[in-house]
């Protein structure tokens, strides 16, 4: 599903919407109750404006190949119309078909049952329960006797009741009854599919002028974000639903089943029903597998071929061609299946997902209708790192490792800090700093980060190396050099070369200790420094060794004379070092502190990967 410019999603104003949260209820208990009440006006309208989107594509190739436009949409209307017409004909020559065969199906079905019955008399024992539960249930009524009569004596007088044949006005109104309110929901759908193609410019137009002609940029990209999602699903949905309708038929053909074409065109049929017609689609043709075949082979086949196919729909084609999907989440299908058969019936379940689409286009494009998209909408509700925060503050160990693990098959490490960890951690430690966080909590934070850098340790970080597209006329190809920044400088491979010391932050420890795990996957000889090596009181380390020092923090930690302070620091501890800082941001937007001045510092970087290339380049 593509993603517009964020030109084209910014939101329209929503003139007139109540802010009011009660008034917003009332508002959607009054929609609601329209939507229910009015539906024999509205279904007709719905499947009209969703048939529209199929056949309008139809319609502008006929004009573009010459056809005159009132004479295009008819043509495309009635191949449709004489589509689905073929359709049910064939479905109902083969329904007749099975009606006459079904007597024989029956006895095959009661030899099996028999079967099994024989095998443990299972089917016995069930109509035995069923009996006694009946039995306690519905009891007999007692027969009144008058006094002085005998109960024996009293016989129940038998009556019939006749009725008297019908006439031939009365038949035929039988029969047509049923059909007048199909034949006329039809027709009605006919006609207003006829008048959305004949004038959806006119019409497009006017919606425009109500919802928002002030600001026509954005209006205009709503309605194509709507008209593209629901063309491109319905079209897609229908062409794949035909195709497999076709296969399973011929599959169902070969496999022997009875009636092959009646079931692939169901099995079609059902596959626009979410999540129940599959079951549906499968039911009928195991059911008359069992009653042809006297084995258990062709059942089985069936089962299976049922389980392959859609198997590979749902989980290899379907993703192929929607994308990943219709821009609905899961559970916002279930909820909109539910909610429009509630509404409509089986028609709602058939609109459900196009019409949650368009509420999920609102949602994109209308302020005050924002929570929609996040409802429905498949985009997280959350941005990578507020979700690395969230699952380090409950706790979430596996959760952690998943993100981590999605985020590294297509990248190395050091983005993965740099675009998730880091930013997270600034937003942990504006919350500690501001007292958000209860103590408790923030050593919960650490606790969760630390044991995920001790799983990260096997990770390999990449080395990506320029395509040979990007090289110069005369320059030497990657396999033939390697530039500074992907080998290891000879002077920072000796353990304790590079230390790198975290600042005065709740979480800067964390930023060092990603730093140091970067750079020794780089081969760079890295170890963390507690703050108290600045004063002398830590031993073990050979300062006289250090080629680089690095002051790791999260901006906002520490304050730029604190952040001064330390650099001074370390030029006095380490006067031989190359003395550099890292300092993360905590988004896109914000600045490193100006105070870090290249007298303080060699090198001033604003993130992990940038940090290992400054150190492999001044080493």
């Amino acid at each position: 599903m593509p993603e517009f410019p964020a030109s084209s999603r910014r939101r329209i104003p929503a003139a007139g919407v109540p802010q009011d949260g009660a008034t917003v209820a009332q508002a959607a208990l009054v929609i609601i109750a329209v939507l229910y009440f009015a539906r024999d006006l509205l279904v007709p309208l719905a499947l009209s404006i969703l048939l529209s989107f199929i056949l309008a594509p139809i319609a502008r190739a006929l004009r573009r190949w010459g056809m005159p436009r009132v004479a295009g949409v008819i043509l495309s209307v009635l191949a449709a119309v004489m589509v689905l017409a073929s359709l049910g004909l064939v479905m109902g020559r083969q329904l007749a078909e099975l009606a006459a065969q079904l007597p024989a199906y029956q006895a095959e079905v009661t030899r099996k049952l028999a079967s099994i019955n024989a095998s443990g008399g299972l089917v016995e024992r069930a109509q035995e329960m069923l009996r006694g539960l009946s039995n306690g249930v519905a009891r007999e009524p007692r027969q009144v006797v008058p006094r002085g009569l005998n109960a024996d004596a009293v016989q129940p007088i038998p009556v019939e009741i006749r009725q008297p044949d019908p006439a031939a006005l009365e038949t035929l109104q039988n029969v047509l009854a049923p059909l007048v309110t199909p034949l006329a929901t039809a027709g009605i759908v006919i006609v207003l599919v006829i008048f959305v193609l004949l004038y959806r410019e006119d019409l497009r137009d006017r919606v425009i002028r109500l919802v928002g002609a002030r600001d026509l940029h954005r209006t205009v990209a709503a309605m194509d974000d709507a008209a593209y999602r629901l063309s491109r699903f319905f079209l897609a949905q229908t062409a794949l639903n035909a195709a497999f309708g076709a296969f399973m038929g011929m599959a169902l053909f070969a496999i022997g089943v009875p009636q092959p074409i009646l079931w692939g065109i169901l099995t079609g049929l059902m596959r626009f029903v979410p999540f129940v017609g599959t079951f549906v689609a499968v039911a009928f043709p195991l059911l008359l597998a069992l009653a042809t075949d006297p084995g258990w082979t062709m059942p089985i086949m069936v089962l299976v071929l049922f389980a392959i196919g859609e198997g590979a729909m749902g989980q290899v084609v379907e993703p192929m061609v929607f994308g990943h999907s219709t821009g609905l989440s899961p559970i916002a299908i279930i909820a909109a299946a539910t909610f429009w058969t509630w509404l409509w019936g089986p028609v709602g379940l058939l609109v459900a997902v196009p019409l949650t689409v368009c509420l999920v286009v609102l949602g994109k494009h209308v302020d005050r209708l924002e929570f929609l998209e996040v409802a429905l909408g498949d985009r997280p509700p959350l941005d990578p790192p507020e979700t690395f925060y969230q699952r380090a503050l409950m706790g979430d160990a596996d959760g952690l490792e998943e993100q981590a693990e999605t985020i590294l098959r297509d990248g190395a490490l050091s983005g993965y800090y740099d675009a998730v960890a880091l930013p997270a951690l600034a937003l942990a430690q504006g919350d500690a700093l501001r007292g958000g966080v209860a103590e408790e909590r923030v050593q919960a934070v650490h606790a969760r980060v630390a044991a995920l850098l001790e799983d990260l340790e096997e990770e390999e970080e990449e080395r990506p190396e320029r395509p040979v597209a990007e090289l110069q006329e005369g320059q030497a190809r990657p396999e033939e050099t390697r530039t500074p920044e992907t080998t290891t400088p000879p002077g920072l491979a000796l353990p304790g070369s590079v230390v790198c010391l975290p600042g005065r932050g709740p979480f800067d420890d964390a930023a060092a200790m990603m730093l140091a795990q970067v750079l020794r996957k780089r081969g760079i000889g890295a170890v963390v420094a507690p703050p108290e090596l600045l004063r002398g009181d830590v031993t073990g380390f050979d300062l006289g060794q250090v080629r680089q020092a690095w002051l790791c923090a999260l901006e906002g930690g520490s304050s730029s004379a604190a952040a001064r302070y330390l650099l001074r620091r370390l030029r006095r501890r380490m006067p031989g070092a190359q003395i550099c800082a890292m300092i993360a941001c905590a988004g896109p937007e914000a600045r490193l502190p100006a105070a870090l001045r290249a007298e303080e510092a060699v090198a001033v970087e604003p993130g992990i990967a940038a940090a290992v290339r400054a150190a492999m380049r001044l080493g």
